[in-house]
């Protein structure tokens, strides 16, 4: 992986829940922004209660540093207008760079 590779811009929220008088609100704060690649690796439809549901499944390269180390899969990614449910994270190389399988609904 080369620097000149990490073209996209992408988002990652953690969901944080307070108790309020009408109940549990649960909203997302952003964790870090940073550069990424991206590696669509497939897409699919499915049917359900009548609807089409498309998604695509992705993998993310960012640089490994303290703020995307402490990525974990209960995250949220978001690039472009797309909003991504985070899968699976792991290491590559000499833990010089991460990994991130996510994917999303693409309705």
């Amino acid at each position: 992986m080369q620097a000149g590779n990490l073209d996209r811009r992408i988002t990652v929220e953690r969901k944080t829940v307070s108790n309020t008088p009408l109940g549990a609100t649960e909203t997302w704060l952003k964790l870090v922004t940073t550069w990424a690649s991206r590696k669509d690796v497939s897409d699919g439809e499915k049917a359900a209660s009548g609807t089409a549901i498309s998604t695509v499944a992705s993998r993310f390269v960012v640089r490994s540093t303290p703020d995307t180390r402490a990525i974990r899969p209960a995250d949220r990614l978001t690039e472009g207008r797309l909003t991504f449910e985070i899968v699976g994270i792991k290491e590559l190389g000499r833990a010089d760079w991460l990994e991130i399988t996510a994917q999303a609904r693409l309705d």
